[in-house]
C-alpha cells in the first residue's frame, strides 16, 4: 500500500473510513490491471455506481472529476466502478464482493487496505460503452425564472423554454 497516496486521499476526504478505503483499493486495482496513470484531461473515465466516500479516493488517485466530465455518477447504490481508457479502448468494471463486515469500522478499514484486490473485488466487462467526452452547451435563459441553463437541460412547458426547477414546479411532483 502506498501510504503517501492514502494520506492524500484522507486529506482530501477529511477522515479515514471503510468507504474511502474501498475507493482507494478500487482505483489501485484499475491502475494496476489497466496500467493507468493519473488522468490530466479526459483520457481516463470512471463511471461510479454510488455517491459515497469511495468516490473521493477515485478523484485523488485517478484524476477523474465531475468538473472535467470524466467522473460520472450513475447512482445505483452499488459499490461498482467502471473504468475506461480512451487511449487504448480498455475497460474494466470493479465490483466490491460481499464482505463479512462484522467487527468495528477501524478493523474493517484496515482489512480493506491490507487485503489483495482480487480478494475484495470481482472484475468484469462494463455493460455499456465509454461515455462521450464532455461537451459545452449553449446557455438558454429560462422564460420563467430568468436564469441561464445549459441547452440540453431546457424543457418546453406551455410553449416556453424552462429550466428543470421551473418545470418540476409545474409537473405535479413527477
Amino acid at each position: 500500500m502506498n501510504k503517501e497516496l492514502w494520506e492524500k486521499c484522507v486529506e482530501f476526504h477529511r477522515h479515514e473510513c471503510p468507504g474511502l478505503a474501498i475507493g482507494y483499493k478500487a482505483s489501485e486495482a484499475a491502475k494496476e490491471k489497466m496500467e493507468l496513470s493519473f488522468s490530466k484531461d479526459e483520457e481516463i473515465v470512471c463511471v461510479t455506481e454510488n455517491d459515497a466516500c469511495c468516490v473521493d479516493a477515485i478523484q485523488v488517485i485517478t484524476g477523474c472529476s465531475t468538473g472535467k466530465g470524466n467522473l460520472i455518477c450513475k447512482d445505483a447504490g452499488k459499490m461498482a466502478f467502471s473504468f475506461f481508457n480512451r487511449k487504448n479502448g480498455e475497460a474494466l468494471r470493479v465490483v466490491l464482493k460481499s464482505l463479512n463486515r462484522t467487527g468495528d469500522r477501524e478493523k474493517f478499514k484496515e482489512y480493506i487496505l491490507n487485503a489483495s484486490c482480487d480478494e475484495l473485488f470481482d472484475f468484469k466487462k462494463p455493460n455499456f460503452n465509454v461515455p462521450e467526452k464532455a461537451r459545452l452547451f449553449k446557455k438558454i435563459v429560462c422564460e420563467v425564472c430568468g436564469e441561464s441553463t445549459a441547452e440540453n437541460k431546457i424543457r418546453i412547458m406551455d410553449s416556453k423554454k424552462v429550466c428543470g426547477d421551473c418545470f418540476k414546479e409545474h409537473s405535479r411532483g413527477i
